[in-house]
């Protein structure tokens, strides 16, 4: 091998050990080590349509001992079911392994978005934030006279009776009426549930109120289903006490990527084209 060769590979080393040894003591000197101040926030804004962005920010910040604790801020008024129930199960992991979740609410927390706020240590709201909405929704236009009159039909082949339950180009049965209404009611007990769980407060309390409606900030509190008044700043103040943070915590946060088009996208296929059950407030949509 050439001297030359052989002096270019060691400088090469040199610098790549020295790179690493900067960004090890960069980390060091950004989280504050030994005893780190760092929170993770993770907002959670808009209509919950698609949960893997929410959940990824949660596994990371869970696993990273150099966070002492996690705020959700929170400012949605709910969206899809399944998705809502993601980043509750994800929550509820994070926390079962000692770290530290805090919620602040914006201007609205409803039905999903109060859903994954549930199982939060610690749950602040605004005075006037619109909050509770406890329930399930589900809707989907019914458009066959609309096709009459445009004179296209369509022709259904079905393995079985309600394979085409809730298709926009008939009117429901009685029968599945009554199969989509028991389906309704046992996702609603499911949020019930979790709220009777997380919260600790009895079915007799929370089924009466339970209906839909939603609540101010202050009205929630009275209920029980927030711990605290505050704004976000005060949230901010709460999880480093919380977490036992002496002077201003470090805040980490994660870059918006914000994807339009997917959220159209998305958007239409809950609200227009698939019948799913909704956990959102309807005002919203």
């Amino acid at each position: 091998m050439k001297k030359s060769v052989l002096i270019l590979i060691i400088v090469l080393c040199v610098v790549i050990y020295c790179l690493g040894l900067f960004a090890v003591m960069s980390l060091a000197k950004n989280t504050n080590l030994p005893g780190s101040k760092a929170i993770a926030i993770i907002e959670v804004e808009g209509p919950i349509y698609d949960s893997k962005p929410i959940v990824r920010q949660l596994k990371t910040y869970g696993k990273n001992p150099l966070i002492k604790g996690i705020l959700l801020r929170i400012d949605s008024p709910g969206g899809g079911v399944a998705a809502s129930q993601e980043i509750y199960s994800e929550v509820k992991t994070v926390k079962s392994k000692g770290k530290k979740i805090v919620v602040s609410m914006g201007a609205i927390c409803a039905s999903g978005g109060y859903y994954i706020a549930c199982p939060a240590d610690i749950i602040v709201a605004n005075p006037g934030t619109l909050t509770g909405s406890i329930g399930v929704i589900m809707e989907f236009p019914i458009i066959d006279e609309l096709m009459k009159k445009l004179g296209i039909r369509f022709e259904v082949i079905k393995s079985k009776e309600h394979k085409d339950i809730g298709s926009p180009f008939r009117p429901l049965t009685t029968k599945e009426r009554e199969l989509l209404n028991e389906m309704t009611l046992d996702i609603y007990d499911q949020f019930i549930d979790a709220v009777v769980e997380n919260r600790k407060i009895s079915p007799e309390k929370i089924l009466p109120i339970a209906d839909g409606r939603i609540f101010s900030g202050r009205q929630a509190q009275a209920y029980g289903l927030i711990d605290s008044l505050g704004t976000y700043e005060d949230a901010i103040k709460i999880i480093a006490n919380f977490c036992n943070i002496k002077g201003e915590p470090q805040i980490i946060k994660e870059r918006p990527r914000f994807a339009f088009f997917k959220y159209l996208l998305s958007r239409s296929l809950y609200r227009i084209l698939i019948p799913v059950p909704l956990y959102i407030y309807p005002s919203s949509n």
